[in-house]
């Protein structure tokens, strides 16, 4: 089977990486490239089934898959169980990197399902999905820096936001 490795290293922090990496319901609303997600059962709070719509060269690919999410890792595995290609599975990783920032991964493999074309058709599959995943790690990290830009912007005058002490109203002018 046809195999997709992508990763990129991205400037915050593993458990921050990790979060939303797992909250894959946030996708639609920074990739492009994802339609939906949708989480239809938990049995627990490692194991999840969620159904997806993603675009891809101008198709949708719909899917349903198992996922186990392994948080001490920092790895969630995932495997296709109804959709439309024959097989697809794999994994999204998050690894410390230096600096205390993180490396991101998706690795995938599939089939598509067409024994007859398989031979022309999967160049041009892991092509696209090898596209789309980096396009999807590319907005998660948009979307990871430009909250840790908001979270992390200083107040350029501390003293505005915070109210006036009832000491400093009653001190006397030292004129």
């Amino acid at each position: 089977m046809p195999r997709v490795e992508v990763e990129l290293p991205i400037a915050v922090p593993p458990e921050t990486a990790w979060a939303a990496v797992v909250d894959v319901e946030a996708f639609p609303a920074c990739m492009d490239s994802v339609d939906s997600v949708t989480i239809t059962r938990r049995t627990d709070d490692r194991h999840r089934t969620s159904a997806w719509a993603v675009r891809l060269k101008g198709s949708v690919l719909q899917w349903t898959e198992d996922e186990v999410l392994d948080p001490v890792a920092r790895r969630f595995d995932f495997r296709q169980v109804t959709g439309d290609l024959g097989e697809f599975e794999g994994h999204w990783a998050v690894r410390p990197a230096p600096g205390g920032h993180s490396t991101v991964s998706l690795d995938v493999t599939f089939d598509i399902g067409i024994p007859l074309l398989a031979d022309l058709l999967n160049p041009v599959a892991a092509d696209a999905l090898r596209e789309n995943a980096a396009q999807m790690l590319s907005a998660l990290e948009r979307q990871l820096l430009a909250n840790d830009a908001q979270l992390s912007t200083p107040v350029s005058d501390p003293a505005s936001v915070l109210p006036p002490t009832r000491a400093a109203e009653e001190e006397p002018d030292l004129v």
